[in-house]
């Protein structure tokens, strides 16, 4: 099939290539002419174990292509996906300014190209995104298209493995045509019998949001539990395996830590809140969730704060981990952005690493926190970040960290020191290595 994709980030990228794998033809677009010239020239711009291998072969072989050529790309597809930036408002909501620009740029090319065109929202939209889609294409076209919803399910870390075999793929259409091509399209995804639902668009727009809030609302439920369990005395992590065995809950996102980040789930929460109160109602659970969350972030800072007594001048602290999770570059709302400024504001220094998510930090920081730049350093490995260190803080559950000489480590920190927002040592280990040790959810260990 002849496939556009008008978005080159995450979503787009993946799903483009993705689709080239199948056998498709693939034009991506973009405005941005710099990145455009970096994917023909077979640079890949974001960072997704099994992308690169996929991106590099279906670039040879001539089923994936890019321009900044809308005009081009529309006129030689029949299915047009939209892979646009759907940001946060102040209030929470999403912001469709890019979806409906090239939804009104679509319908002037279409009124030249007068040929029957599936348009399909793969942005996390809100609720009655497609009929806005539709309206803003109408506006100037009135021939034969449709406008569907297929929301996409990519974890990032394993976003390919989620495109090639879907846990199910979601298809909001009330048009039998534009059902039939979207099967058509889906089909080698789901040999193995994963099912595609069909649903009207506005269902297909709000099970995303309805996923992802309720993934969000887990997470943010353990984050609590742990909370209470340092409290009482208790375990948080056997109290997850004793939840997790009862098969109505599950053993998945039901690890605590120190918040969850991410493109995805802070946004999405917000705008299924916002949502609610354009319609009159007060998604309580939700309110509580984001409130929870943002409090959760600045844990590890509380914890470090309180084991230096409030007062961090002339503290070194090394930070392991800056990306929201492991396997992405990706650094959006990751917790470490909010606990590295408390920590500097109370007057640490900091040596950070991540293996992906440095270069991404480093901009972060020069565009939002100018004032933090002069007190963060950035190391080239794992153990380099520790030396002379006053303490360790553990943001990230990368596979590197969760095997550490612990030795080496101790030797290298000023002090034996090390906190914890992931719990990814075991207590018994922790004792016998000689740490002090402050975790999640779990008692301290003291030297």
């Amino acid at each position: 099939m002849k496939i556009a994709i008008i978005g080159t980030g995450y979503v787009g990228l993946v799903s483009g290539t993705c689709f080239a794998e199948s056998g498709n033809q693939v034009i991506c677009v973009d405005i941005d002419t710099k990145k455009i010239e970096r994917l023909k020239a077979g640079e890949i711009v974001i960072y997704e174990p099994g992308l690169e291998v996929l991106f590099q072969r279906n670039l040879k072989e001539g089923r994936l292509h890019f321009t900044n050529n809308l005009q081009q790309a529309v006129e030689q597809s029949d299915l047009v996906f939209l892979a646009l930036p759907t940001p946060p408002g102040e209030d929470g909501s999403a912001d469709l300014s890019y979806v409906l620009g090239v939804a009104e740029q679509i319908g002037k090319l279409l009124v030249e190209h007068k040929q029957y065109k599936v348009i399909i929202n793969k942005s996390t939209v809100p609720v009655g995104t497609a009929e806005k889609v539709t309206a803003k294409i109408k506006e100037n076209y009135i021939g034969e298209f449709d406008v569907v919803s297929n929301p996409e399910f990519l974890r990032e870390g394993v976003a390919v493995e989620d495109f090639m075999k879907p846990d199910r793929v979601v298809i909001g259409s009330s048009s039998e045509r534009a059902q039939k091509m979207m099967h058509q399209l889906y089909a080698p995804f789901v040999r193995q019998g994963n099912p595609i639902y069909y649903m009207d668009e506005r269902s297909a727009e709000i099970t995303k949001y309805a996923a992802n809030s309720y993934l969000a609302m887990r997470i943010t439920f353990m984050n609590e539990l742990a909370n209470l369990c340092e409290k009482v005395g208790a375990d948080v992590e056997t109290v997850r395996v004793g939840m997790g065995s009862d098969n109505r809950i599950g053993k998945r996102f039901l690890f605590p830590g120190i918040g969850y980040g991410g493109s995805c789930f802070p946004k999405d929460v917000q705008a299924l809140v916002h949502t609610s109160s354009q319609y009159g109602y007060e998604y309580s659970i939700l309110n509580a969730v984001m409130r929870v969350n943002d409090e959760q972030k600045l844990v590890l800072a509380d914890k470090i704060l309180d084991y230096f007594h409030g007062d961090l001048t002339g503290k070194k602290i090394a930070v392991w981990g800056l990306a929201f999770k492991p396997n992405t570059d990706d650094i959006r709302e990751a917790p470490a952005l909010y606990i590295i400024p408390k920590l500097i504001a109370a007057g640490a220094t900091i040596v950070c690493y991540d293996p992906e998510g440095m270069p991404n930090t480093k901009q972060y920081f020069e565009r939002e926190h100018p004032e933090c730049i002069a007190h963060i350093s950035y190391g080239d490995d794992v153990y380099e970040v520790l030396e002379g260190a006053d303490a360790l803080a553990i943001c990230t559950e990368w596979t590197l960290f969760r095997t550490p000489d612990f030795s080496k480590l101790k030797s290298l920190l000023k002090s034996p020191v090390l906190f914890d927002g992931r719990n990814l040592f075991d207590i018994p280990q922790m004792k016998e290595s000689g740490f002090y040790y402050n975790s999640i959810g779990r008692k301290t260990v003291h030297i």
